[in-house]
């Protein structure tokens, strides 16, 4: 019965790879809508995951990772006099304007942290080192940024509101779906940008290299205008009465981080503390279940699945509907329906795995290709390719098994009538 299953399926080759062409889209249908979906929700964590912290302090008003109120410097400060804390460093998350030297301004997520710190370092630096950062009013981006953003490469400047940025290291893979391009720079360079660059009505024309910008200060509620060749201040650390957004923590060995985040809170007013786990979670749960992208990718996904098995029947059904006579004459010998649902199955399963391995290697392809040339994290795990594989298998089965009741209900005499 193996052979007939097979001989069914390649008796006509041409029609045979029409229906194997059917259930590849379907399955690339299913596979690449649930790793949009599946990537859409790593990339909402992406600031996350690149942090080495075992708890997050936040401000209680805590929203998502990028709607949140900022902290004042002493709860560094105090957070790192905490028992149980090994180290504490804080990190600045903000907006920023990004003006090319040519082409439109642009919004970037400026993310200011401590180079010589351990707790945040941004993942996969290609080009520069992290001690680079400690330049003033120098800056990392990631490659697929670039293009967007209209800056060539390591060693070009734009401007951050009203100063400088020198590209100096390239990263791949920092990008997200839901959020503007990042960037990295130090905590002083991020404190300067957010501070002395919003200070002035400033507009400025930006040489090509160099730092010094050519600049019009308007003064208000007058027409006096000067422009000049501005050279900025060297940026300065951060104080006690500065702000920032979060205090990453790294707990001691073997310290109970649900303890320790209770003290935090004691310790702390005005702010909550959460596992690395938590903070993942109440981030993705915001972007899954309060916006509408959430809503949209997973509508997409379901859908492709509902596609997917009606596609798969259609085929399959089609298949079975042009063998009526075989089937009609192995009853007629006295073949059980056991025996004839065997050879629609097999034949379905054949079906799925030849339509599964070419599908899920051309997602591969899109996945990799999404995201070497424009950052779009299309994430396909081995899991997730194993439960595919399953629902696959459990469409073209299913489908066969609708199929096979018109065998089932077949009487030889018709076919040999015909």
């Amino acid at each position: 019965m193996v052979s007939l299953a097979r001989k069914n399926l390649i008796e006509d080759l041409p029609r045979f790879l029409v229906a194997q062409a059917g259930i590849m889209f379907a399955v690339s249908l299913v596979a690449l809508q649930t790793g949009i979906f599946n990537g859409f929700t790593r990339s909402t964590a992406q600031l996350i995951n690149n942090t080495d912290a075992d708890i997050w302090i936040a401000s209680d008003k805590l929203v998502q990772v990028e709607l949140t109120l900022p902290l004042p410097v002493t709860n560094l400060l105090k957070a790192q006099k905490v028992e149980g804390v090994e180290r504490a460093e804080g990190v600045i998350f903000s907006s920023a304007f990004w003006l090319p030297a040519e082409g439109e301004i642009a919004v970037v997520r400026m993310v200011g942290f401590d180079p010589n710190g351990q707790l945040f370092t941004p993942n996969n630096i290609t080009q520069g080192t992290l001690k680079s950062l400690k330049k003033p009013y120098s800056i990392m981006l990631d490659t697929t940024n670039l293009k967007s953003l209209r800056i060539k490469g390591i060693g070009n400047v734009a401007q951050v509101n009203s100063l400088p940025a020198e590209l100096v290291g390239l990263t791949q893979g920092n990008n997200s779906i839901v959020s503007n391009a990042f960037m990295f720079t130090s905590l002083e360079n991020a404190k300067a940008y957010l501070t002395n660059g919003q200070t002035s009505q400033i507009s400025c024309q930006l040489p090509s290299a160099g730092k010094e910008l050519i600049c019009t200060n308007t003064y208000p509620n007058t027409s006096k205008t000067q422009t000049q060749t501005a050279t900025p201040a060297l940026p300065e650390k951060l104080v006690a009465s500065d702000l920032i957004t979060y205090v990453l923590i790294r707990a001691k060995p073997g310290e109970d981080l649900q303890l320790l985040k209770e003290k935090l809170d004691t310790v702390l007013p005005n702010t909550r503390a959460y596992t690395r786990a938590e903070f993942t979670q109440k981030n993705q749960l915001f972007w899954q279940q309060r916006t509408g992208i959430g809503f949209i990718l997973g509508l997409g996904a379901a859908v492709g699945v509902m596609v997917g098995t009606i596609i798969v029947g259609q085929i399959l059904y089609t298949s079975v509907s042009e063998h009526l006579k075989e089937f009609g004459t192995l009853k007629a010998i006295g073949a059980s329906n056991g025996v004839i649902y065997s050879v629609i199955i097999e034949q379905a399963l054949w079906m799925s795995i030849l339509g599964y391995i070419p599908s899920m290697a051309i997602c591969y392809g899109v996945a990799s290709w999404a995201f070497a040339t424009q950052g779009i994290l299309i994430l396909i795990t081995p899991v997730s390719a194993i439960a595919i594989l399953g629902l696959t298998i459990v469409m073209c089965v299913g489908s066969a098994i609708f199929a096979i009741q018109k065998v089932t209900r077949l009487d030889p005499a018709v076919v040999f009538k015909a």
